[in-house]
């Protein structure tokens, strides 16, 4: 996906039942305090709620979209630290999908939440 690989998203595995990579916080996604702007978390966690969901697509779909998301910032990850996002299932179903996604810093603090929907097309 161009706009992930733009961020820097990092794939490092994805199956259909689980889909983790990792991400720099770099101070191109960072608000003027050099956190990480909530966009860029829930980005991350849409890019990889969406590869887990592709993986999952029945025979014959086109593809799939985003129908709702849902995100918990719980903490903040500065510039400098990498977050890693791990992305499991909640349910697949025929025409949706649903997907958890946590996203931690280095040191294991977890920094959001986030729950999403996708769409069967």
């Amino acid at each position: 996906m161009p706009f992930s690989k733009l961020m820097g998203v990092e794939i490092v595995a994805a199956t259909k039942e689980y889909v983790t990579g990792t991400l720099l916080v770099c101070p191109d996604l960072c608000t003027s305090g050099g956190i990480i702007h909530g966009g860029a978390i829930m980005t991350f966690a849409d890019a990889l709620g969406a590869i887990g969901a592709y993986l999952t697509l029945p025979e014959g779909a086109k593809g799939t979209t985003t129908v709702e998301s849902k995100t918990n910032f719980l903490r903040a990850a500065t510039e400098g630290f990498i977050v890693t996002a791990e992305t499991t299932p909640i349910n697949v179903g025929r025409r949706l999908s649903i997907w958890q996604t946590t996203i931690t810093r280095e040191d294991g603090k977890l920094v959001a939440l986030v729950t999403q929907t996708q769409m069967v097309l």
